[in-house]
């Protein structure tokens, strides 16, 4: 089998940058696209040449490390499929096919395929976590959580904050890396306590980051390789009311003005 790979290739955030097509020859449709990646590179640097930039960890779907656009769609064709899971299978011989990094301005391109994606990291430090005292681990089965809730708070903690959200959204939202990370803890018990907190803080740290606002388009629920679904935004957005009321409420009444004479 063989293709043509149309690749995005960029120096720096400050170079200009252009696509570049290279044939491949003798692709096994078993091979992942970040395989097929390995090969092009592998012959690029027999020939002198700068091999393709692109990120990659676990090569199984679990990271989120290898992002980018392939053919107009974040991580490909198939649904519930990272770009290192997507094999080259799905593609037929003699295929020109389009690889580009995420498009965002809270992801700036580093080089090639790769973007900077620290900007969902800085959501997390936000308040990604539990900071009340639990105490020690207590017993699975001491703590009675329902089903549903378990159920719940895994599907959205499967989310690997791989950014295909925020390129597969036109207004390159982060609604529902942030929706996933507010319900998994906001959920449970353990979590409850500083849901309202934890909304507000994340919330603000997303627009401080630059990233658009959520129209529910619903994009990003379709490209996510974890098939989050869009209701962890509704929950964020009714933590963040919660949150914003609670805090109106907590603060101090004004002061009446002075009135002379009176």
């Amino acid at each position: 089998m063989r293709v043509t790979l149309k690749i995005w290739r960029q120096k720096s955030s400050g170079d200009k940058g252009q696509f570049v097509k290279y044939a491949v020859d003798d692709v096994d449709g078993e091979m992942s696209m970040l395989e097929c990646l390995d090969v092009l590179n592998e012959s690029l640097i027999l020939r002198g040449e700068v091999p393709v930039a692109f990120e990659h960890d676990c090569r199984e779907g679990i990271c989120g490390s290898c992002g980018f656009v392939i053919n107009g769609v974040a991580h490909g064709p198939e649904r519930a499929t990272t770009a290192c899971q997507l094999t080259m299978r799905h593609f037929k011989d003699g295929d020109e096919i389009t690889l580009e990094p995420w498009r965002a301005r809270a992801f700036p391109l580093i080089k090639d395929l790769v973007v900077n994606r620290r900007a969902l990291d800085h959501i997390i430090e936000a308040g990604g976590y539990i900071s009340v005292g639990t105490g020690q681990a207590p017993e699975a089965n001491g703590l009675p959580i329902g089903k549903e809730i378990a159920d719940q708070s895994m599907d959205a903690a499967a989310c690997i904050g791989c950014g295909a959200c925020v390129a597969a959204c036109p207004n390159a939202a982060a609604a529902l890396f942030t929706g996933a990370k507010i319900t998994h803890l906001g959920v449970l018990p353990q979590g409850e306590t500083e849901k309202h907190r934890r909304a507000l803080a994340m919330v603000a740290q997303m627009n401080a980051e630059g990233f658009g606002n959520c129209t529910n388009i619903g994009e990003c629920t379709g490209a996510c390789p974890k098939e989050i679904p869009l209701d962890v935004i509704a929950r964020m957005n009714r933590d963040y009311l919660c949150g914003s009321i609670q805090r109106r409420d907590d603060l101090p009444a004004p002061i009446p003005p002075v009135v002379e004479g009176a």
